[in-house]
């Protein structure tokens, strides 16, 4: 594992947060078809097919380890990054059956290949937790090969959704920021709750009208509704026990993504929103 001196694009508190919370949901535990469903929404519109023989790429905030089990075995060499140790001992773990995978401690402005070395890369639901989100994925793109993709999920500002359905985030979120300053046993204490009481009901509730035929677009946490438990209790923490966490808008997350160096960019019309992938084209 190579280890690099983090610097400053980072909110200690929440990586620290993120070591624990893979070391508590190490994924180990998720099912197989529900790790298969995430991996196609995030993955989807990413270009496997047009990288090159035995491609050369990074994993940036790698965390468990999940989307590199799946993507180790599409290519030549992963690297795998994260900030946080507990974070990446727990990939490590899961990932040692792969001999082409390459660890390192680092921070998304101390990623320690050399610039235009890499064949692609990859950071999903990362650049929104650190305190300049733009300059993250400069420093990410900055790495790429002329020519090569880029994945990236960032959490979106509720561009689509109604008055009523932002009310309900913003009292969420209030609680959030309550939530994620508990001691670590607390707020994942709490999560459990928010799991069980919350996201369970709403998740299976959306399954159920749809099942009916109703349209449920805007029903809150819809996109867990044919998840499992596991990936909702994970979830809960990862939402609920962030201490920074920051939205874009569509237009935001493509006006980054052109300065960062990409082009075209395409985004994914499904859940989870916003996923959105270019190529490096300076």
């Amino acid at each position: 594992m190579t280890r690099v001196q983090r610097s400053g694009n980072l909110d200690r508190p929440t990586v620290s947060g993120f070591g624990a919370e893979w070391a508590a949901f190490d994924q180990s535990l998720l099912p197989p078809d529900d790790l298969k469903d995430q991996f196609g929404d995030y993955f989807g519109i990413f270009p496997f097919e047009t990288l090159p023989a035995e491609a050369e790429g990074f994993d940036l905030g790698c965390g468990s380890g999940r989307w590199a089990s799946q993507v180790a075995p599409r290519v030549g060499l992963l690297h795998c990054i994260d900030p946080a140790e507990e974070a990446l001992a727990v990939a490590q773990r899961q990932l040692a059956l792969f001999d082409n995978a390459r660890f390192h401690l680092a921070s998304v402005d101390s990623i320690p290949l050399p610039d235009e070395s890499q064949d692609f890369g990859y950071c999903l639901g990362v650049l929104h937790h650190v305190p300049d989100t733009a300059a993250g994925m400069r420093d990410a793109v900055r790495k790429l090969k002329k020519g090569a993709p880029f994945l990236v999920y960032i959490y979106y500002a509720l561009d689509d959704r109604p008055i009523w359905f932002r009310a309900l985030w913003r009292t969420s979120n209030a609680g959030r920021k309550l939530i994620s300053r508990l001691p670590f046993v607390a707020k994942k204490a709490v999560s459990e709750l928010i799991a069980a009481g919350v996201y369970w009901p709403l998740a299976r509730g959306a399954a159920l009208f749809e099942r009916w035929g109703a349209n449920v677009h805007n029903w809150p946490l819809n996109w867990y509704r044919h998840g499992s438990y596991y990936r909702m209790r994970t979830d809960a923490l990862d939402r609920f026990g962030t201490r920074l966490e920051q939205r874009f808008t569509r237009q935001e997350i493509e006006q980054m993504m052109r300065s960062a160096g990409l082009d075209g960019i395409r985004f994914s019309e499904r859940a989870p929103f916003w996923v959105a992938c270019g190529r490096r084209f300076a």
